[in-house]
């Protein structure tokens, strides 16, 4: 045992029950309603309860998840605190976790959890994920780990997880590089280190942000809409490895020509947006416009980095580092 565990509860299924009236599971349990179901963690760590709320993962907007950043930043400096672990809702977990890891550059663990049956279903899977995640941020194992997502016994870094599926307990896996460990019997087991990570300094995120996907016979018109309501930059998720129709490239020429930043990344679940093809409104042509790659994050989480980023005043080369992938 290392020392105090921080735990910020935040809503999300793992704190909903079912409601008969509504036909549905709603928001019920607060941080200490969670902590009275889940027993055996007086063995593994002391524990802070910090209750932000019920938030659906849903209904996360950026100012918001600065919030819940600065109450773990104010929380893992206290000497005491030996990690700590957010607990949320599972809808915006890849998006969220990796928000977090841009902010909190600290070498204390900070683990992401939360649970994909609610409180009041049969298997509700709260209580042990919540008892993983504490015994993970109070172990020195995943000291200098930055942000990671810990669900069913499995460890993800929060720039590579993603959830794959509506609603199985296995939904959560890292696609690209595999995940880090896992907790099993009580005991973590780490498999593998994380490169160097990537970190922005600030206190707010742009916005608005919008997320633009690349489809077959896609009506024009989308980029300048953005552009008409102030964007203060772009990402597109790319086919394949990052090729889109020619008319898209230049709906975003005309915005970065207008000094919008646009960031190219890949609408598939794994993989990088890269420069292999050159013909109209491939990937070589993308880059040579002067679009942003973003190595190995998907869209969602490009999305974070660049709102981060710009709130932080980075400049075309600033946001391109803070993009591409870490090299350790």
């Amino acid at each position: 045992m290392n020392g105090t565990v921080a735990v910020a509860f935040t809503g999300g299924t793992i704190s909903m029950e079912y409601d008969p009236q509504r036909g549905g599971n709603v928001p019920a349990l607060n941080g200490a309603a969670i902590l009275a179901r889940t027993g055996g963690l007086e063995s593994i760590a002391p524990v802070r309860a910090i209750d932000y709320g019920l938030v659906p993962a849903s209904h996360f907007r950026f100012p918001a998840l600065l919030e819940v950043a600065g109450l773990v930043r104010d929380a893992l400096a206290d000497p005491r605190v030996a990690g700590a672990v957010v607990v949320q809702g599972t809808d915006t977990i890849e998006e969220t976790s990796f928000f977090y890891d841009l902010l909190l550059d600290g070498t204390k663990p900070v683990v992401v959890t939360g649970a994909m049956r609610a409180a009041s279903d049969a298997g509700w899977d709260g209580p042990a994920n919540l008892r993983d995640a504490v015994r993970a941020a109070a172990s020195d194992e995943l000291r200098d780990a930055g942000v990671v997502v810990l669900l069913g016994g499995v460890i993800h870094a929060a720039d590579d997880v993603t959830k794959t599926h509506a609603t199985s307990p296995t939904t959560f896996q890292s696609l690209n590089f595999g995940p880090l460990g896992r907790v099993e019997g009580g005991r973590l087991s780490i498999v593998r280190r994380r490169a160097a990570r990537r970190h922005v300094a600030t206190t707010r995120a742009a916005e608005p942000v919008p997320l633009i996907t690349a489809v077959v016979s896609m009506d024009p018109g989308l980029v300048a809409a953005a552009c008409h309501l102030g964007a203060a930059g772009i990402v597109i998720e790319g086919t394949g490895s990052g090729n889109t129709a020619p008319e898209l490239l230049e709906e975003c020429g005309a915005a970065m020509a207008a000094g919008i930043p646009v960031v190219l990344t890949t609408r598939c679940p794994s993989g990088a947006a890269g420069t292999a093809y050159a013909f109209p409104g491939a990937g070589a042509t993308w880059a040579r416009a002067g679009a942003l790659l973003s190595g190995h994050l998907g869209g969602p989480k490009a999305r974070v980095a660049l709102a981060l980023g710009l709130g932080a005043g980075l400049d075309h080369a600033g946001l391109s580092r803070l993009l591409e992938d870490p090299r350790g």
